[in-house]
């Protein structure tokens, strides 16, 4: 299955706290479904990125927009098909 990257880049950062328990919980759901490579913040607290596992590229989408975190204006979503190269 193909891998997509969400990098989810910060735009308020107020909000961001609010908003990132339902961020988190929404991401354990996907996790526990096998959507989910990885995921975690920038170090910088310029945001975060998430890569999903999805059969298209539309389905990554549909996951990254409902993301808490975008569907509440707190971070700007950029998603690019990615490539997982294994030694």
């Amino acid at each position: 299955m193909p891998y997509y990257a969400a990098i989810l880049h910060m735009v308020d950062e107020e909000k961001n706290q609010k908003v990132l328990p339902y961020h988190i919980e929404y991401l354990d759901r996907l996790d526990q479904q096998g959507k989910i490579f990885s995921r975690g913040p920038f170090l910088d607290g310029s945001g975060g990125m998430v890569v999903y596992i999805a059969g298209t590229l539309e389905e990554a989408r549909h996951m990254a927009e409902n993301d808490p975190h975008v569907v509440n204006g707190v971070r700007r979503l950029e998603l690019k098909e990615w490539q997982v190269w294994k030694p």
